[in-house]
């Protein structure tokens, strides 16, 4: 069983940051690689950002990279997605989840209840 509690969302102006939060528990260690999608109403998932579980390696969608940088603190059971330059069509409802896939069409298999992200002036 995998439990994943994010943290960090809110409300940003356009160009604001925010950093979000992913507490992990459970057994992980399957899976290639775990980090976030967001969903905004509407619409379908979209996985934004990845990390693999080995070595770290990172995957972004097109839309956010430059701006968007996933991280883990093995240590602490964490991971983080820090958002930079956010713009109005970041704003969603962001979760963690496991498996990890960019872009859209995908299952996961644990995913937690999310947090929102809304960017308007």
């Amino acid at each position: 069983q995998v439990q994943l509690v994010e943290s960090g969302g809110g409300l940003v102006q356009p160009g604001g940051s925010l950093r979000l939060s992913c507490s992990v528990s459970g057994f992980i260690q399957d899976y290639y690689a775990i980090g976030w999608f967001r969903q905004a109403p509407g619409k379908e998932r979209e996985g934004v950002s990845c990390i693999s579980i080995g070595d770290g390696e990172t995957y972004y969608v097109d839309s956010v990279k430059g701006r968007f940088t996933i991280s883990r603190d093995n240590a602490k059971n964490t991971l983080y997605l820090q958002m930079n330059s956010l713009k109005p069509e970041d704003t969603a409802d962001y979760h963690c989840a496991a498996p990890c896939w960019v872009g859209t069409g995908y299952e996961y298999d644990y995913w937690g209840q999310g947090t929102q992200v809304s960017v308007s002036s």
